[in-house]
């Protein structure tokens, strides 16, 4: 019964597409369990590359089943789009199952997003302005609009009619927008019904009863444990959790079955949008993983803020996720430093704290005490064995394993599927 969970161990873009596409090949299911189309995953095959952003990355992966759990909210557009677009590349789309409870992104959360996001201003959260966050309220709200209701015009128009009543009070008067018809949105809700049909299923059922005929099941985190909303660096977070704990809940599977939760870790660190960041460049050495790491958000299109590898952040993902093990990506990144700082624990109010405080505030002014190693200069991306490394990156990879609380079974050495070291087999 081996069901394996993979998560973003910091602040997301750790490379989890790569990750789970090289599991790909050796599971039978993969499965989003939340966020929505804020989330972007780079997977690289052979000559070609794939941004998939709803998607789970299992559907690069012939004989795999990609599922979109129940705890995703879904653009229905962009989920066509992004079929669309992979069918036109040769790629068999037709296996893909869609959760019925999962929520719909309408227009006005979309509408809702973006505007609040501009009211805020200064304070804004940095949001991507593709209504996630407005989907998880309504949801919370007993508002939302669930995939199984495109099949009920009825119940669809009102629970359509319910959510505008306030939310068109909202636009006019706060935000001095026009409000949305009810009709409007009903009938384009309406449209993906029998586009989205095929697709459709009781996936809670389809997944338990994999698990019970041993079946392999990866559930796939989008963003990163420090973005969840109730483990993140509040209120800088998403609308969902990222962590292990919300495989469960996102996909309908007890965690019982889960056997292995592997934790995504970029050999530095990087964020997109707003919040603290205690290990954060604004210099050349920040402008240069930038550049060298190609540190562009995959969805959002923007600079990722870089900084140097935080083994603070490391230890914390360990513990809430409960991490069995570590992926270690973008190592070859950091080839050319001669001396590589990782932060080792933060000054606070001239004290030394070597755990994330739990408060705001604190971790706010968290200043980063860096521990110096040894850089390399030789190329890694040819590497097949963890010995093929040079004793430098060896050394490295060992200091952040000590300082992280999990062991490190696989290492990427380069974008592609095969420019992987395997220390340890996940399965």
């Amino acid at each position: 019964m081996p069901a394996l969970v993979l998560l973003g161990a910091q602040w997301g873009d750790e490379g989890k597409g790569k990750a789970t596409d090289l599991l790909g090949g050796s599971v039978d299911y993969v499965v989003r369990y939340q966020g929505g189309n804020n989330a972007g995953h780079t997977v690289v095959v052979g000559d070609q590359k794939y941004a998939l952003h709803l998607l789970p990355s299992g559907i690069l992966s012939p004989g795999c089943t990609p599922v979109i759990g129940n705890g995703v909210v879904v653009d229905p557009s962009v989920l066509l789009s992004e079929l669309s677009g992979l069918n036109e590349r040769g790629v068999d789309t037709s296996k893909l199952i869609l959760s019925g409870n999962a929520h719909i992104i309408t227009p006005y959360n979309v509408t809702v997003d973006k505007v609040t996001e501009r009211f805020l201003g200064k304070r804004k959260i940095g949001t991507t302005g593709r209504g996630i966050g407005p989907t998880y309220a309504d949801k919370i709200n007993r508002v939302g609009i669930r995939v199984q209701d495109l099949y009920d015009e009825s119940i669809l128009t009102q629970k359509v009619e319910a959510a505008l009543d306030i939310k068109n009070q909202v636009l006019t008067k706060l935000y001095n927008r026009r409000a949305i018809a009810v009709d409007q949105v009903v009938e384009e809700l309406l449209a993906y019904a029998e586009k989205l049909r095929p697709y459709v299923a009781d996936t809670v059922l389809v997944l338990n009863q994999a698990l019970e005929e041993d079946k392999v099941v990866l559930f796939e985190g989008g963003q990163g444990t420090l973005l969840d909303i109730d483990h993140g660096t509040y209120p800088f977070v998403t609308s969902s959790n990222p962590t292990a704990g919300g495989a469960c809940t996102g996909a309908g599977v007890g965690p019982t079955k889960i056997s292995r939760v592997i934790g995504i870790l970029k050999a530095y660190t990087t964020r997109v949008g707003a919040g603290p960041f205690p290990t954060e460049l604004f210099d050349e050495d920040g402008e240069a993983l930038r550049r060298i790491g190609g540190e562009r958000g995959v969805t959002t299109g923007r600079d990722r803020r870089c900084g140097w590898f935080d083994a603070v952040i490391a230890r914390y993902a360990t513990r809430v996720n409960g991490l069995t093990d570590f992926f270690l990506t973008k190592l070859d990144v950091l080839t050319g430093w001669e001396q590589i700082p990782v932060c080792v624990a933060y000054e606070i109010d001239g004290k030394r704290v070597e755990e994330l405080p739990y408060s705001q505030t604190d971790f706010h002014h968290a200043k980063p005490v860096y521990e110096m190693l040894p850089g390399w200069s030789e190329d890694i991306s040819k590497a097949k064995s963890f010995s093929d490394l040079p004793k430098n990156a060896q050394a490295y990879v060992k200091a952040l394993e000590e300082m992280s609380g999990a062991p490190i079974s696989a290492i990427g050495v380069g974008p592609g599927r095969d420019e992987t070291i395997e220390i340890n087999s996940f399965l």
